[in-house]
């Protein structure tokens, strides 16, 4: 008999399986995630390339047909200024998901980056980060996004839609990177006690080192698991701000700014809010379908 060693479960040339092949195989087997990717991708490809669905400018008016109802040439009809709802609804995904998007990410890196930061250094640095987050989380979320953006509605006058949307996503950042920082330190307070990080320390290694190679991969998942939830939170934030006027604002094309622009007419044109409200609808709950089940593969104890 040969005198080497057997790993149970691994094959020869194989590497060790981990927490994230795990979490694929069993992503691959519920058919929530699979129609949940779906819708995603079929959204961003809306928001990234609007002409695989339109050639109709979403900008085009004609008053003389303002608010035809829907009909073989213009499918969602038009709104109040005669300009094609089909057209806005289909551009109006590129501001909402890029919101959303872009907002996830500055949220996740910010709050991450802090609460890694905060748990691993601990003392001064951890009660700072700690209270600020905390005074943050105590302001009402609408309530501090219609403050702030408020008091810079005068620089969104007249500005650009990259500045508007710049606006918006500093504000959802904001408010919301507390959140992301606990649920990162809670996570490196779990793990930075466990005999590979007391090893690694005792070899010499620097605090860069030890949070970016042994902490921060085991506080990564919480946070993702968490990021994938918050896209459909920062576009319905998005839409709920827009709607009340803070938001984003023409020339901005959104969802959010579609409804809002159509809500005084709700009983007098019903489509004018049916369709981009059935799509970001559509969109919100796809994004939480698919952070339900990123959530369950992750944690071993849904499984």
């Amino acid at each position: 008999m040969s005198d080497q060693p057997v790993h149970v479960g691994v094959g020869p040339g194989e590497r060790p399986r981990g927490l994230w092949d795990d979490a694929w195989d069993e992503l691959k087997r519920r058919p929530i995630f699979w129609i949940s990717a779906s819708l995603i991708v079929l959204f961003v490809l809306m928001a990234a390339f609007p002409s695989l669905f339109t050639r109709v400018d979403p900008s085009a008016a004609d008053l003389s047909r303002s608010m035809e109802p829907p009909s073989a040439e213009h499918w969602f009809g038009l709104d109040r200024q005669g300009r094609d709802v089909f057209a806005r609804t289909i551009h109006g995904a590129r501001a909402s998901i890029v919101v959303g998007l872009a907002a996830t990410l500055v949220t996740t890196l910010l709050g991450g980056l802090l609460g890694l930061v905060a748990a691993h250094l601990g003392g001064w640095t951890d009660t700072l980060v700690s209270r600020f987050g905390e005074i943050l989380l105590g302001l009402p979320f609408v309530l501090g996004a219609i403050i702030i953006l408020t008091t810079f509605a005068g620089a969104q006058s007249g500005a650009g839609p990259v500045l508007i949307i710049t606006l918006v996503v500093g504000t959802l950042t904001l408010l919301s990177w507390p959140l992301v920082a606990r649920i990162a330190r809670s996570s490196v307070y779990s793990v930075k006690q466990a005999d590979y990080v007391q090893a690694a320390r005792a070899l010499g290694a620097g605090p860069f080192r030890i949070m970016f190679r042994h902490l921060l991969p085991n506080a990564l998942a919480p946070v993702i698991v968490y990021g994938s939830l918050m896209v459909a939170t920062f576009i319905s934030a998005e839409a709920t701000l827009s709607f009340l006027g803070v938001g984003l604002r023409p020339p901005v094309v959104s969802w959010g700014v579609a409804i809002s622009e159509a809500g005084s007419y709700i009983r007098q044109a019903f489509f004018l809010t049916a369709f981009p409200t059935a799509f970001l609808c559509v969109t919100v709950l796809a994004f939480v379908m698919l952070g339900d089940a990123v959530r369950d593969a992750l944690d071993p104890k849904l499984r």
